[in-house]
């Protein structure tokens, strides 16, 4: 009868926890740790609570087989586990390129974007090749700068705030000869009320022969528009008009809402009930309606529309000082209204594109910062005509060797009122 138990025999024992038949026992397995590189704890053994034996486990660790050599306690280099399971090294040349791609992006398509959606916003509606007997060309380059009284697009509302009333048709409010060249930029302010001649023209709607005749030079738009104001300037003063810019009511307020208002300085209280000025004596900001009665004023000044002309050259210089500040051209959500606000409304002629635009503004800019000059038309006196009413009379010797001087690009000397 066996010694064994039922079923066991001598071969079956000497197999018993042997991984093969050899003679040999098996040797000890190991198993790995999953844990990342931590070094093994040490088996508490009996000899600390249950002898020198221990008790075959590991105070909180698990278990698994198969870790690779790159680490010795299971946690990597077999890609199956341990930190980073599943993730590559970043590629650095990768996010480089893609990084230089965005920039390119910004740096290149959103400007030219922002160019051609702003060029496609200008009314180009003013034809000079109609303006008959030019002068030649002449070096720099000379703009006709128009504020006109157009309430185009203004509600009843809109024309009570802005003190506009509700009048047809358009007259010029003012008029600016800006003149760009390479002896310095000089800015000329037109009364509205000069006695000049307005030459003979054919009439680019009705095809009628207007004959020349002696008026105020506002009269000329009011006649036939801006072809014969053009024509009226050149025939007057010598020099060729290379660009038309004009802007109405609505327009010129709503950029100064857009820019958040300007800040203007006043040496004494003031009140038009005409154009709707009301302002204390100090410095305040105004807002557009504001900044048009500041602009429109002339009943209230002493100086009348030479003193208007004034105001309206240093609102225009602190315009030109608001739109170019960093805090308006970094922040697109101040950029782009006061952009197409300005745009929108902007009536120019068909040759002028917006670099020409761009070289105005920062002509305008640039006078008004003190690089170039500021000046109205040297005028001797202000009169009464019998037929014309309140009118400005030139110095006609002073005026035309102004002129002269900006017909050859020199640098002026002439000093206007």
């Amino acid at each position: 009868m066996s010694d064994w138990p039922e079923g066991w025999t001598a071969d079956s024992r000497d197999r018993y926890g042997r991984g093969s038949r050899a003679s040999d026992p098996e040797p000890h397995r190991v198993m790995p740790v999953v844990g990342g590189g931590v070094p093994p704890q040490r088996s508490r053994g009996y000899e600390d609570d249950h002898g020198p034996y221990g008790d075959g486990y590991n105070e909180g660790q698990v278990y698994r087989s198969g870790g690779g050599p790159s680490d010795p306690y299971g946690g990597g280099g077999d890609g199956r586990g341990g930190p980073g399971y599943g993730k590559p090294p970043p590629d650095w040349r990768k996010r480089v390129k893609i990084g230089l791609v965005v920039a390119l992006v910004i740096v290149i398509v959103v400007p030219v974007a922002t160019y051609f959606w702003a060029d496609s916003k200008l009314r180009r509606e003013v034809d000079l090749s109609k303006v008959e007997d030019r002068p030649g060309d002449q070096d720099g380059t000379n703009f006709l700068i128009v504020g006109s009284d157009s309430r185009e697009g203004l509600s009843k509302e809109r024309q009570d705030e802005l003190h506009t009333g509700s009048v047809g048709g358009k007259r010029t409010d003012s008029m600016m000869i800006l003149h760009k060249g390479d002896n310095g930029n000089t800015m000329v302010s037109l009364p509205r009320d000069w006695k000049v001649t307005i030459p003979a023209f054919t009439g680019s709607e009705t095809g009628n022969r207007i004959p020349e005749q002696t008026q105020k030079i506002n009269a000329a738009y009011s006649i036939e528009g801006p072809e014969l104001l053009v024509r009226t300037v050149e025939y007057n003063t010598g020099l060729h008009i290379d660009h038309y810019a004009e802007i109405g009511f609505g327009g010129f307020a709503n950029i100064v809402d857009e820019l958040g208002g300007v800040e203007m300085c006043f040496d004494k209280a003031v009140q038009d009930k005409n154009s709707g000025a009301d302002f204390e004596k100090g410095c305040q900001d105004l807002d557009g309606a504001e900044a048009l009665a500041f602009v429109r004023n002339r009943y209230a000044l002493p100086g009348g529309d030479l003193d208007r002309t004034k105001n309206q050259q240093k609102l225009l210089s602190k315009l030109a000082d608001e739109s170019a500040k960093m805090s308006t051209v970094l922040n697109p959500f101040k950029l782009y209204p006061t952009m197409g606000a300005g745009l929108d409304s902007l009536i120019v002629d068909k040759d002028m594109s917006l670099f020409n635009v761009l070289q105005m503004f920062w002509a305008m800019k640039g006078v008004s910062g003190g690089d170039g000059k500021q000046m109205n038309l040297p005028v001797v006196s202000g009169g009464n005509d019998p037929r014309l009413g309140s009118v400005q009379v030139w110095d006609e010797p002073k005026a035309k060797k102004l002129f002269e001087q900006l017909k050859n690009d020199e640098k002026v000397t002439v000093s206007g009122n």
